[in-house]
C-alpha cells in the first residue's frame, strides 16, 4: 500500500510476537492484493481496467469496502471520491514535478472524476465504471481498513493487547505489559517540539491526514496531496485533521473529507456523528475541536 505499517502485540514471548505479527502481515498482504490499483492483478485493478467496458465482479469484502467509499462521497457531496484515482498521473508527490499541471490537463482527468458513475449491482456482487478512463483507489481508506482487519485477526486468535500503526492511522486494543493504556501523541506541524494532543487508548483508533509531510513545494508554494476532486487542485485552508473513534477505516474517511472540505464544512459534517470527532489545525496553526471530541477522547480509554 506504500504505507510502513508498525504492528506492536503483547504476547507470551518473543517468539509467538513474531510469529503472531507475520501472521497479521500476511492478512495485510492479502487485503492488498485485494484492493491496490497498483497490483496488476487485483481486483480493483480489474474494475479499472473495464472501465466503460463491464460490470467486474468481485469478493464481497471488496464489495463492501466500496460501498464504504461511497457513503463518504454521498455525506460529503463529492469532496471525498474514490474515482479520484484518475488525477494519479496529473499530480506526482515522488519529488519529480517542477511545475504544477495545466489546466487543460487537470480538466480532461476531473472529467474521469465521479462517484455517480460507479453502478453497484448488489445481487450479482459486481462493479461497473461507466466511463472509460475512470479508476478506482482506496488510498484514503485502505490503510485504515487493513489496520482495523489486522486487529480483527490478532483478536480472533487470541491476542488481547496491541496497536497497529499503518502510517499514522493507528488502531488499538487491550493494554500494555504494565497494565497502562496506549499513549499516542498528535503532531502539531506548527511546534514540533509540542503535540497538539495525547491522547490515551484502550479500545479505538485515531487518523490523521495532513499536508506537511507529503507534499511539492513549486515557487515557494506548498501543493497537497489531498486533492479536491471537484477541482482537481490540493486542498488548502486545513494543515492537519485528526478523527478519533471506533473504526480506522472509518476515521480515514473522515479526516481525508475534513481536509478537503474546509474549516466550516467539515466542522458541518463531523459534528453530526456520534462516534467520530475531531482535532483540526488551520493553515494559521490554530487549533479546534469538534463539539464531541472531548466526550469521545475519554471514552477511548474505555
Amino acid at each position: 500500500m506504500g504505507s510502513k505499517f508498525k504492528i506492536t502485540l503483547v504476547d507470551k514471548d518473543s517468539i509467538s510476537v513474531e510469529k503472531n505479527i507475520n501472521k497479521a502481515i500476511d492478512e495485510i498482504i492479502r487485503i492488498e492484493n485485494l484492493i491496490s490499483d497498483w497490483i496488476p492483478t487485483s481486483q480493483v485493478s480489474e474494475i479499472n481496467q473495464n472501465a466503460g467496458i463491464r460490470p467486474v465482479q468481485v469478493d464481497r469484502e471488496v464489495f463492501e469496502i466500496t460501498k464504504r467509499a461511497i457513503y463518504f462521497s454521498e455525506i460529503t457531496n463529492g469532496a471525498f471520491d474514490i474515482s479520484f484515482a484518475a488525477m494519479d498521473k496529473i499530480w506526482k508527490f515522488d519529488g519529480t514535478m517542477e511545475e504544477i499541471p495545466s489546466q487543460v490537463n487537470i480538466q480532461k482527468a476531473i472529467r474521469n472524476i465521479g462517484y455517480q458513475n460507479i453502478i453497484l449491482d448488489e445481487k450479482n456482487s459486481t462493479i461497473f465504471l461507466k466511463n472509460k478512463g475512470m479508476k478506482i483507489g482506496f488510498g484514503s481508506t485502505g490503510k485504515g481498513y487493513a489496520a482495523d482487519k489486522a486487529k480483527e485477526f490478532l483478536q480472533n486468535i487470541g491476542i488481547n493487547a496491541g496497536i497497529i500503526d499503518a502510517s499514522g492511522d493507528i488502531t488499538t486494543w487491550g493494554n500494555q505489559p504494565n497494565k497502562k493504556l496506549w499513549k499516542i501523541g498528535i503532531t502539531n506541524p506548527f511546534h514540533r517540539q509540542k503535540t497538539a494532543d495525547i491522547l490515551t487508548m484502550k479500545n479505538g483508533a485515531v487518523t490523521t491526514s495532513g499536508d506537511y509531510e507529503k507534499f511539492i513545494l513549486i515557487d515557494d508554494v506548498r501543493y497537497s496531496h489531498i486533492i479536491n476532486p471537484k477541482t482537481g487542485m490540493p486542498s488548502t485552508g486545513l494543515t492537519s485533521v485528526t478523527v478519533i473513534g471506533p473504526n480506522a477505516e472509518m476515521c480515514n474517511g473522515f479526516s481525508t473529507s475534513l481536509m478537503v472540505l474546509g474549516l466550516e464544512k467539515g466542522l458541518e459534517l463531523i459534528n453530526k456523528e456520534q462516534n467520530y470527532a475531531a482535532l483540526l489545525i488551520t493553515d494559521e496553526g490554530k487549533i479546534i475541536h469538534s463539539k464531541r471530541y472531548k466526550i469521545l477522547k475519554k471514552l477511548l480509554k474505555k
